[in-house]
This record gives structure tokens, sequence and C-alpha cells, in this order.
């Protein structure tokens, strides 16, 4: 009825703040005068006008709307200051009443999702305040998002200067001993009232303001705390100064508001953190949070971690405001008492699992054979009662591989280990990166085939084709039924895309692809991509995907070993040259070391692959019951299903079916008739609809209003700053020095962007930027460090990195021509 101004000024007034006295015209009054001006609220206004004394008043919008977390509506109504006399009243509530449809209040409302014919506007009508000094007051500081500061702005005359940005005001900064910091303004303009009503602009003079007392700092900075503590939150509150007392004009939620500073981390939540960012290049949904994040790729390191002694690695990193993540906090892992039989139970566990052999683990085979069954089944083709259990049956598919990682990375561990110290002790520490490149894995068939796609479309013309090919189509169909299930932005969020969901992301690839590549320079010199024809030993079990709908895993046998390695394997062949390694044994034996240390890292990367499998499923049905919540009329857009949670959604079920008796009944339905939409129709029907529709409205204005606001300050992470000549500096992650035209690519629709020599500049990495590396000169990255994806790739590719600038993207330029230097971390422009 009063709308979000109105309803917060009440809260004031109620809790005895200093408030200047006034009245609403609510809501009910906007909807009588829609069609004519009613004698009877015409007179009421009136009769309140003259209550207050009849003096000059603020006359102030409130919208239904402004209630939204997440939506400040700054501005987006009008005001009018210094209101004298009944008929200029009057006149100022029905500008107030128009400026609900200006286009600028549309435009606001539409990038909310907000719906016009849902919005209502109130009038605030509040004594004047003849100010000597105003501004508004922050309850937490808006840049660095430290709730331990106030910030306030200040200048002369009214409040409206400050608030327009007519003027540089007086800044003060106090944090919670009183301690304050003071920037002096210039005072451009001054806005006063005018005696016979309105307001005119002055220029200011700098000299003549004073800054404001101690005494009134003190009480701003006292009742600031106190409103922010009342509502909870931290607020945005416009103030007046005037004959020596403190007036509160109004009070608002603060919006895009940083999350609080998290302090120095120590290395440990730093490494943790560097993984982190480099998952989440988004925000995730409330879907999100209570599916593949719990469940997924975070959910299993929790669990590895937690196998081995550690708790609270990777749990609780996330926080929520509003039923919406705002925060990352990068966990502070410790250890437990069970952390000391954790080395007894590695080397248990390597000797009794060997990784280059868990492709023939009876778990595995069973996982894939239960996710081929739930793969086959079409989520539009299920009643309610199904579908609803069905993202729960996906998510329970990834136990095993859980269990699998557990079980077979101490063998991995150990290997390293193994290898690490040998060749330290041999002097040729250096080697011990590039032994590792041989390992054949799913990531590296998923190149190869996106190459021979290539290859294909440079010789058929297929990307320029309409249609294109029916060969070309046909290989494309096949790549994306075995690989399709791989992420493109994100392997812990549900709510991004895969390749087989965003075909046009892989046909970027492959036009990138298709292009002449440029000349190799740097330390590997060989004619192709070496992470191709690194060669094992012995060539590790590759379980070729097909469409998930086949019935049994095809797994081929594992082939003989060969006698020797392939001669292009040139670190194995500098090791073996080393002295102590001339006789056959200690050759054979420093083989099978790096073969089984390639094998664990061929293990790293295949589990992840497959792990991922149930996630598309996952999706499907997500997005299946939005469609239908959305023919309900619950949902705008299916999409719309992700601001809500897993629960949410599960408890829909329970009303939709009501006793497990009705399920039962229900589960032979046939979708998509019109009893059954009528059935869910009814159960989302009155308040429970309603409150569906508010809760996923309020949650998407919350993360609009977070659009710009990053989960977590990089520069807490990657401290590294550019010093004499560079640019921007990070993390050395792949040696060597190359010169190149920038080409910044935030996301998988501009994979296209990149040229062969180009400079790759990109936010975060993962498997599916890989092919871009084969094209890029060098590659600089704003997370990650030297063990992250990108890093390992770009040293097998043998281009410079350099990892985690945390502001590479932001201060590069398209166009730019830079010198990388991944020994140093440095980027410079070139000379």
């Amino acid at each position: 009825m009063a709308g979000g101004k109105g309803a917060n000024l009440g809260e004031l007034v109620r809790n005895a703040f200093p408030v200047p006295d006034g009245f609403v015209v609510t809501t009910h009054a906007y909807e009588l005068a829609a069609q004519e001006w009613p004698d009877e609220l015409e007179q009421a206004i009136i009769d309140a006008y003259a209550a207050l004394g009849g003096g000059p008043v603020a006359v102030r919008s409130s919208a239904t709307a402004e209630d939204l977390p997440g939506a400040a509506f700054a501005g987006q109504q009008d005001t009018y200051l210094n209101v004298m006399g009944e008929q200029a009243l009057l006149d100022a509530v029905r500008r107030c009443w128009a400026s609900l449809w200006t286009d600028r209040a549309i435009a606001y409302r539409a990038r909310l999702g907000i719906d016009d014919s849902e919005v209502r506007i109130a009038v605030v009508v509040q004594s004047m305040v003849e100010a000597d000094t105003a501004g508004v007051m922050f309850t937490a500081n808006p840049v660095t998002g430290d709730r331990t500061e106030l910030v306030i702005d200040a200048s002369s005359g009214l409040g409206e200067a400050v608030v327009s940005g007519l003027v540089t005001p007086d800044h003060y900064v106090i944090d919670n001993s009183g301690k304050t910091a003071f920037t002096p303004g210039r005072r451009e303009v001054v806005i006063r009232g005018t005696a016979g009503g309105g307001v005119t602009r002055e220029t200011g003079d700098a000299e003549a303001g004073e800054p404001l007392p101690a005494a009134a700092l003190a009480e701003l900075a006292r009742l600031g705390r106190r409103v922010a503590e009342h509502f909870g939150r931290p607020q945005d509150i416009e103030w007046a100064y005037a004959g020596g007392r403190i007036h509160l004009l109004q009070a608002r939620p603060m919006t895009a508001l940083p999350p609080p500073p998290v302090g120095r981390l120590n290395p440990v939540r730093r490494r943790i953190a560097t993984v982190l960012l480099e998952y989440l290049p988004e925000r995730p949904y409330p879907i999100d949070m209570t599916t593949w994040i719990p469940y997924g790729p975070v959910g299993l390191m929790a669990k590895v971690t937690g196998s081995f002694g550690v708790r609270g690695a990777f749990e609780g990193f996330l926080c929520e405001e509003d039923g919406v993540v705002y925060r990352l906090v990068p966990p502070s892992p410790h250890p437990t008492v069970g952390m000391l039989a954790t080395p007894f139970r590695l080397v248990a566990k390597a000797r009794r699992h060997d990784p280059a052999r868990w492709t023939e683990d009876p778990r595995f085979r069973d996982y894939l054979a239960a996710t081929r069954e739930l793969a086959a089944r079409d989520p539009g083709a299920l009643p309610w009662a199904r579908l609803i259990r069905l993202p729960r049956q996906a998510l329970n598919l990834v136990e095993p591989v859980a269990d699998l990682r557990v079980d077979y990375l101490p063998g991995t561990g150990l290997a390293l280990l193994r290898l690490l110290v040998a060749v330290k002790l041999l002097g040729r520490g250096k080697l011990f990166g590039d032994l590792l490149y041989g390992a054949r894995t799913r990531t590296i068939d998923a190149n190869r085939a996106l190459s021979e796609l290539a290859e294909l479309a440079r010789r058929t013309g297929a990307l320029d084709a309409d249609p294109r090919p029916p060969e070309f189509e046909e290989r494309l169909r096949a790549f994306l039924a075995e690989y399709g299930h791989r992420e493109i932005a994100s392997p812990i969020l549900v709510t991004t895309p895969t390749w087989a969901d965003a075909p046009e992301a892989v046909l970027a690839l492959i036009e990138t692809l298709a292009a002449e590549p440029p000349a190799r320079k740097g330390p590997l010199t060989r004619e192709e991509p070496p992470a191709w024809k690194g060669p094992l030993a012995r060539e590790e079990p590759n379980v070729r995907e097909e469409p998930l709908a086949r019935e049994e895993p095809d797994v081929p046998e594992e082939p003989d070993v060969p006698e020797e390695l392939d001669e292009r394997d040139d670190a194995l062949e500098r090791l073996l040259a080393h002295p102590l390694l001339r006789s056959g044994r200690r050759r054979a034996r420093m083989r099978r070391w790096v073969e089984a240390a390639r094998a664990g890292i061929a293990f790293r990367e295949d589990s992840h692959f497959y792990f991922m499998l149930p996630q598309p499923i996952l999706r499907r049905s997500l997005l299946e019951i939005g469609r239908r919540l959305g023919e309900a009329g619950v949902l705008d857009r299916p999409e719309d299903v992700f601001h809500l949670r897993l629960d949410e959604l599960e408890a829909i079920k329970d009303v939709t079916a009501g006793t497990d008796e009705d399920l039962e009944a229900i589960e032979d339905v046939i979708v998509g008739t019109d009893e059954e939409l009528a059935a869910v129709e009814d159960v989302t029907a009155g308040a429970g609809r309603e409150r569906l529709r508010e809760t996923v409205r309020a949650r998407a204005a919350k993360r609009e209003e977070l659009a710009g606001v990053r989960l977590l300050d990089p520069a807490v992470v990657f401290p590294a700053k550019a010093t004499g000549d560079a640019l921007v500096a990070g993390s050395p992650a792949s040696g060597g020095v190359a010169t190149g035209q920038v080409k910044v690519i935030r996301g998988p629709a501009e994979f296209g962007k990149l040229g062969g020599g180009d400079v790759l500049v990109c936010p975060y990495t993962n498997p599916s930027w890989t092919p871009l590396f084969q094209q890029a000169a060098a590659v600089v990255v704003d997370t990650g460090g030297a063990g992250s994806h990108a890093a390992i790739v770009a040293r097998e590719y043998g281009i410079p990195a350099v990892m985690g600038t945390g502001e590479g993207t932001a201060v590069l330029t398209d166009g730019q021509i830079v010198t990388v230097d991944g020994n140093a971390g440095t980027v410079s422009a070139a000379t």
C-alpha cells in the first residue's frame, strides 16, 4: 500500500528515528484515480496536507517494485522538492504517478523482468527540511564491501545535488572505532528552496563550506548503524542537517554491494581459491547450489579430501543472501585425527588400485551402464511424478565415481611423487613436466576429433555452405554424441550449457582450427601438437564413448606393450641418456615409472570426463520441469527454473500428486494431455503459484543487481602486480617468450575471434578451450596457477603462459601488440 520508500519510512517512524512528519498517498488512491480523479481523494490529500501545517513539502514517488531485493529503483520515479500550496501538491502527486510510465522506468523494470501489470505506485509527502548540509550515508563501504565502515557524502544545501551527482561532495569514511578519513569536496552547485516554492541552483563556493561538526558526524554514524541493525542489512540513507539536528529522509537496502573483504589468505586458502575461481566463471544459481555443486566435482573433491583426513577443503565456501550466491569465501581446510592413518591408507590403496587399469573396475562398468540407462529416458515423455524424480536419480549416479577417485588417486599421487624424486636425484628435475606429456586422454581424443572435423570443413567448405554437406553433418553429430557432455564454461554448474547444448561453440572451435595454424616457436618443435601423440610404453585403456543409449559399454582390450617408446618422445630419451641409466634394468624401471605417472595423469583427466556424463541428464530434466511449469503459468520461460532450489521443485511433486497412492496412480498418465497439465495448474494455482513466481522474480532481481559484483576480488588471490614496463603480471606457468596481437576471448561465443599467432587473453579456461591453444602464440589468464588446466596444456603445446593476472581481460585490449614472458610471468607492450 505504501510502496518501498513509504514502508521503510513507516518502519523508521515506528522505531522513533528522526523522520520529518508526513503522510502517504497509497497505491489504492493510484488505482482509484486511474480513470478520473475522485473528489473525495482530492479532499483527503488536501486535509492531510493541512494537518502538516500547509507549508513546503517534499513529494516522492514510492513504487511497490521497490520492495524487491536487488531493485534499488534509484531515480527511476520522480521527486519534487519544496512544493507549496494545495494545487501544486496535487499536481506533484499526479506527476509522480505518471513517472511510473516513463521510458526509463519501463526499461528498468524490463531489465529486471518485472511485469508492468503488477506494479503500483504510492506517493510520500514529507515536511520539507531546509537543510544547511545534506547528502547520502552508506552503512557499508560501497566500493570495498567492508561492513565495518560507514561512508558519508555531504554538500551544502539540499541533498539533491549529491544524489544527482551535480557536485563533488565532502567524503567521510568512519570505522567502528570512530576514526574518520575526510576528503573535502568542491561544492560546484548548491540547491536551495525558493520562497514561492520550487528550488534554485546556485554556483557554489568551495571555500565557503565547513565540514560537518564532529557531533553531527557521530550522530549520523550512530543512527546509520541503528537503521542497518533494524533492517538487518546495509542501508543507503538520505539525510539532512538543519538547525543542529539530523533528519533521516529515506532509507533503502544497499544494492550492488561487494561482498565483505576476506582478509589476507594463507598459501593453502589461496591455492584453493585459485581452483574455485577457475571453476566459477559465472555466479551459481539456486539450482546449482542444491544439485551439481554439492553432488558434482566439488562434492567429489570434498569426499576425496575427507577420506584422507582433511575437513572443510571444499565445503561452505559460497555464501547466499536472499537465496542468491553473493560471496566466495576461500575455505580453511583442517586435519582430523583420521589423518594420522592417511599415509598407511594411501600406500595400501596405491598397491591395490592401479590407475592404468581403472576402466576395468566393475564399479566403472556399472556406472556407465546405469548412466546410459538413465540417459535413454526422454524427460518430455515422462509423467510429472516420474519427471520430478529424475534430477535426484541423475545425482545419485555420481557416487561411484567419487569412490573410484578415492581408491585410484593414491596410486596417481605416489607415481608422480616417485618420478619427481627420481628425476630430482638425477639432476633432471626440469624434465618432469615434459615427461608427463605422453598420457593419452579423452580430452586429447576430443581435440583430435575436432581437428579432423576442421580438416573436413577446410576440404569441403562446410562452414560456408548452406546446407552443410551431409558427411560433415554426420561427423558432427557423431562428435556431439561422444563428447557433447563436455562443459563449456564450468564443470561444477548445471546451468551452463554443454557442447551438445550449444553446438555453435563447437562450430566456432572448428572454424578456428580450420584456419592455417601458426608456425610453432619455443621449446617444443614437433610438427603435430605433442598432446596428441606423446606415446606411452603401453597405450592407455581408452573407453571410446558412443551415444549414451547404447546398452553395453565398449571397453577395448589393452594392447600389448611395445618394447621401445616412440623415438619422438624427446623428454624420456634425454632422461634415459643419463649415465646412471645405462643398464637395461634401470632403463626399464624408469620407463615403468614414467608410464605409471602418465597413467595417473590420464586417470585424473578421464575420470573427470566420465564424471560429467550425468550432468546433461540433470540439465535436461530441470529444463523440462521448467517448461511444464511455464505451461502451468508458474514460470515465464523454462530457464527460470534455475532460480529455484531442488527441494522447492520436489515439494511441487508432493502437492501435485498428494499421497504415495496418488503418485503411483498417475505414473502412467500420458504427458502433455489436458488432464495432466490441468493437474499441474491446479497445484500451482493461487497462493502456491504466486509464492513461486515471487520467489523467482525476487531472486532474478537480486542476481541482476549483483551482475557487476565479483564473488571474490581476484587481487586477494592473485596479488602479483605489474611493475616496470609490464602491463599485467601473474604467475609464470609455461616458459618462453612470444609476441602477438591480443584477442580477449571471454567465452565460447567468441572462439572464432582467435587467429593464428594471436595472444589468447581470457578470464578462465577448461578442457573445451584446449583447441584454441593450437592457434595461440601465448596465453594470459585472469585466474589459475601453474597447476591449472591452461598451464598444463600451454606447456604441452610449448607456448608461454601467464596465469592469475587478476586483471588481464580488463587491462589488455583487442589488437594490442604485446610480448608475453612465460618465464617472468609478465605481459608488456611490444617494442
